[in-house]
């Protein structure tokens, strides 16, 4: 099984393949348009940011919150055996495909294990292992396979357990069911979320400042711009480095282990 420890990028151990696979397009998170298989102008010959430590004030506040849950190193040293593909060219194109396979299923192992480690999920836990073995092998597929892997159908198989898990954890709280709305720019700051459900909400630029998010699912959540000053999440379900990095929140602000404040929330 993958640890959690490894679900999270280590770039010295990469090759920027997500400076090169993805495609964005100029927005507030992205200052330059360009396309999937093309290096960002910022990537350098030795595969690091030249702006790294610039990011947000040069208006790629994208890069900065993005999180490949470790898949970015995964594919360069075990799937693709370390062959870099400035060298090797012949895997580049397979190996930038490869990435939002890979990312997807490392994303799934974090979900499903976390749903694992919830005492409350003890009633699934036989079937949550059982979809954390699925999704492992699938996530160890070489080279000549990973392309094959279809991560929607590994989706569409584990969302009914994961929102069963969610389920168990909420039981007992009285939050609302807010998910899939469009909360952008809400002021929720008198709501009651404990346990509620925002499971695939877009709370762009909302107002969550000192909410108690207990139990909260949040999976797929869009927090971009979210006001988190204050908030309390650590008890919230389903929470990604790649969230937090696109919200703003402060010293106050309280995460789920083993997840960390981003360093360029204030105090």
């Amino acid at each position: 099984m993958t640890a959690r420890a490894d679900l999270r990028a280590d770039c010295a151990r990469c090759f920027a393949i997500c400076c090169v696979a993805p495609a964005f397009a100029r927005s507030s998170d992205f200052a330059v348009d360009k396309p999937a298989g093309v290096p960002c102008p910022n990537l350098a010959d030795d595969h690091r940011c030249s702006i790294h430590d610039r990011l947000r004030p040069e208006g790629f506040a994208g890069c900065a919150a993005y999180d490949c849950f470790g898949a970015g190193q995964r594919l360069a040293q075990e799937t693709f055996g370390g062959r870099d593909w400035r060298t090797h060219r012949d895997v580049a194109v397979p190996m930038m495909a490869a990435l939002p396979i890979l990312r997807g299923l490392h994303e799934l192992l974090w979900y499903v294990d976390e749903a694992l480690a919830l005492p409350s999920s003890a009633p699934i836990a036989d079937r949550l292992r059982s979809a954390l073995a699925d999704v492992t092998e699938s996530a160890s597929a070489p080279a000549d396979r990973i392309l094959d892997v279809v991560v929607d159908d590994l989706r569409a198989r584990l969302a009914p357990l994961l929102r069963e898990a969610s389920r168990l954890a909420r039981a007992g709280f009285t939050g609302p069911d807010l998910s899939e709305r469009d909360l952008s720019g809400a002021d929720l700051r008198d709501a009651d979320l404990r346990g509620a459900c925002l499971r695939g909400a877009t709370l762009l630029g909302a107002d969550l400042r000192g909410l108690d998010l207990e139990a909260a699912d949040l999976l797929g959540a869009d927090l971009r711009g979210a006001d988190l000053r204050g908030a309390r999440l650590g008890g919230s379900l389903y929470v990604t480095r790649t969230q937090l990095g696109s919200a703003l929140g402060d010293g106050r602000t309280t995460v789920p282990e083993p997840l960390e404040r981003p360093a360029f929330w204030a105090g």
